[in-house]
């Protein structure tokens, strides 16, 4: 493991690095973009996502990124698209291969994922990605128990919110939600993967058994359950590790 490696010159604009055993040459690279509704938590809660990842031969890359109110949407906006500039031009160094790249994000972490390939005019360079209990639309933000907190802007809503931009057709997308999820997770899911459909991407949606919002992430650090069976998935379809 490599900690705290700066992808910028700010405090937060760190990222980790987890490797398999063995030589690395070449090797897939999957990054993962924690939640917390943009607010709270960092990338060092969930370092055992990297688990999975390295065991199936991939080396993982754990992002961390500056937490709102103190900074605004388009700031961490920022972050995550640099940071995954920093994966394009440094993996390589690290025995990575960034030509097999994939990506997961889970709640505002799936949101911030889909910024890395929500270009259609180019390729963004990211084969696939695994999007767990994500907000795709900012708009009901606006008035839940959010507003006090963060604050979303309108033009936030306007320039964030997923369902509403279009996004590199290459890229095979996951999307899954907790199956004792609350509604709202569901219904944006739903409309977020109809929405990806409707521009040519390979889209699959799931349900995960007997888990909600949070135990979903926990589950990508245990093994044999359904969430680390997706990521574990994704890596193998689109990396060509198993």
């Amino acid at each position: 493991m490599i900690a705290d490696v700066a992808y910028g010159a700010g405090h937060a604009e760190t990222l980790d690095l987890f490797f398999p055993e063995g030589r690395r040459d070449r090797l897939p690279v999957h990054i993962f973009i924690h939640g917390g509704y943009w607010r709270m938590f960092s990338k060092t809660d969930y370092s055992y996502v990297a688990g999975p990842v390295t065991k199936a031969g991939a080396i993982a890359v754990i992002l961390g990124y500056a937490l709102m109110p103190a900074v605004r949407m388009a700031t961490i906006v920022d972050q995550i698209r640099r940071a995954k500039r920093w994966v394009d031009e440094h993996i390589e160094s690290h025995g990575g291969d960034p030509g097999k790249l994939t990506v997961s994000g889970h709640s505002a972490g799936a949101h911030l994922a889909t910024m890395l390939f929500d270009d259609d005019s180019r390729p963004s360079g990211i084969k696939g990605a695994l999007l767990l209990g994500g907000i795709y639309d900012l708009r009901p933000l606006q008035g839940s128990f959010l507003a006090p907190e963060i604050a979303i802007t309108d033009e936030e809503v306007e320039r964030f919110s997923p369902i509403d931009h279009r996004f590199d057709p290459s890229v095979t997308v996951q999307i899954s939600v907790g199956a004792v999820e609350t509604p709202p997770f569901h219904s944006q899911a739903a409309a977020f993967a109809e929405h990806l459909k409707n521009q040519g991407l390979v889209v699959s949606r799931t349900s995960l058994a007997r888990v909600n919002h949070m135990s979903s992430v926990r589950d990508l650090g245990v093994p044999d359950t359904d969430g680390t069976r997706s990521l574990v998935h994704l890596l193998a379809s689109v990396s060509g590790v198993s």
